[in-house]
């Protein structure tokens, strides 16, 4: 058989599968669903690659490691300039210094020193991994796409809300666009809550969360057409915190005790005027029985006096007899 009738070994060409599509509701903080958004298939239907993955989390992890940590070498621990004791004759090893790294306060042989653990990560193995995570996530239907948060001002409460509206809870990742500055301050109080803006996504982050929560300028690949979504009539009614019970307003301490004392005052004024009132009754009980006391005793001296009149009389006929 001739070379050229060799049989040639057949080449297996790598055949990519066909991107996978997945469909996320589009709803509102609270809850409400607006309608239907087609995830990017080149962002969210890649196929997980987890090799790929586990490389660029460990160069992020590494990256992130300050290497500051260093340790003294016998040439750089103080003292040990002298021999310890001389060569021959002592019935011991020799020595040559009490620094170096089998003594007690010597140096460290081989220790760690400053140094960059940083790995050196190609820009389109980083973008992958990030596609691999976000397809991983959107497999297991742990995506969840928010018109717009709408916060007015940082309010956690109203944060809190929203997240149970949604029907999420564990570890979440709110992806804000560069404009969600009231959002990010509302979600950064709540623990287990992570936020990122959409040009620090990463695949480490996605990873670490159970649950991606996009808004329509932070969803990678865009929402597409959302012509036909329409906010329900109701959909700031819902949105809108419940009213809270009207605060008591509070008292001015001045004014009550000007009231309390008016009262008091009041009251004083009263129980003098009663007072008054009982004391004049009084005096004219007294004076009533007063006066009938001296016209009692002036009848009297009146019979006394006709009494002493009448025994005159008789006395002076008496005489005259």
């Amino acid at each position: 058989m001739s070379i050229a009738e060799a049989p040639v070994a057949s080449v297996k060409k790598r055949i990519r599968p066909e991107p996978a599509e997945h469909q996320v509701d589009r709803r509102t903080p609270a809850g409400s669903v607006l309608g239907s958004v087609q995830l990017d298939p080149e962002w969210f239907g890649q196929e997980p690659n987890v090799a790929l993955m586990h490389q660029v989390v460990v160069a992020q992890l590494a990256a992130a490691r300050s290497g500051t940590q260093s340790t003294k070498t016998r040439a750089e621990v103080a003292g040990g300039g002298a021999k310890p004791f001389r060569q021959k004759g002592m019935g011991r090893s020799r020595q040559g210094s009490i620094r170096a790294p089998h003594w007690v306060g010597g140096g460290v042989a081989f220790g760690p020193k400053p140094r960059s653990y940083r790995q050196r990560t190609p820009k389109k193995m980083i973008r992958q991994a990030l596609r691999s995570a976000l397809s991983d996530r959107a497999a297991l239907e742990r995506v969840v796409l928010v018109n717009d948060w709408g916060f007015e001002i940082p309010k956690t409460k109203r944060a809190v809300a929203a997240l149970a509206s949604l029907g999420i809870d564990g570890r979440i990742l709110v992806v804000l666009g560069q404009d969600d500055v009231v959002a990010e301050r509302s979600f950064g109080n709540i623990q287990r809550i992570q936020t990122l803006l959409v040009g620090e996504l990463n695949a480490y982050d996605v990873l670490r969360n159970d649950w991606i929560v996009f808004t329509d300028e932070s969803l990678p690949g865009g929402v597409g057409d959302i012509s036909s979504h329409k906010l329900p009539e109701d959909a700031d009614a819902e949105i809108t915190d419940a009213p809270e019970p009207a605060a008591q307003e509070p008292t001015d301490t001045k004014a009550t005790d000007q009231v309390t004392d008016d009262d008091q005052v009041t009251d004083t004024d009263t129980v003098a005027a009663d007072t008054e009132v009982t004391d004049a009754t009084d005096d004219d009980t007294s004076d009533s029985a007063d006066d009938a006391t001296a016209t009692v005793a002036e009848g009297t001296d009146e019979e006394a006096d006709a009494d002493e009149a009448e025994d005159a009389g008789d006395d002076t006929g008496e005489t005259e007899s």
